[in-house]
């Protein structure tokens, strides 16, 4: 059975989102709840390729960018801040509806949880940490 190149993108997202399911599903639902959830998996799924091309060119950016931002020591730094816009320009292409207090929870997660502290700081010790304080300061919320 031959699959075209549209079906082809459609199983790839699935398998994305059924590898996310594995390692998150029941905490993220505890954490969001399952509309949150089901909301984001569902706009995931309506992404085109374009869609999602730019959504991975951006996260590589984001990382690429963060990681100059961290030799500035200055979480305030304009460059740092252009992190943080990028990061939400990238939030919204899963997140329903976008809230600062939400965006800088998510910042905090990287620092609180393992897992993500390792994915920042496997590029350079410290990047999951700027982030959050770029974050805090992007949104305007306090810890």
């Amino acid at each position: 059975m031959n699959m075209t190149d549209n079906e082809k993108f459609e199983g790839f997202k699935k398998e994305l989102i059924d590898e996310n399911e594995r390692k998150y599903g029941k905490e993220i639902r505890e954490k969001y709840g399952k509309d949150t959830v089901k909301a984001s998996n569902d706009k995931f799924m309506n992404m085109t390729k374009e869609q999602y091309e730019e959504f991975e060119k951006l996260g590589i950016e984001i990382l690429d960018t963060l990681e100059v931002a961290l030799d500035t020591k200055d979480p305030a730094g304009e460059l740092a801040q252009k992190v943080c816009e990028l990061h939400k320009k990238w939030l919204t292409f899963t997140w329903k509806d976008y809230s600062k207090e939400a965006h800088a929870g998510l910042g905090q997660m990287y620092v609180d949880d393992e897992r993500f502290t390792a994915y920042y700081d496997k590029r350079r010790p410290g990047m999951a940490k700027f982030l959050r304080d770029a974050l805090l300061i992007y949104t305007g919320i306090k810890q």
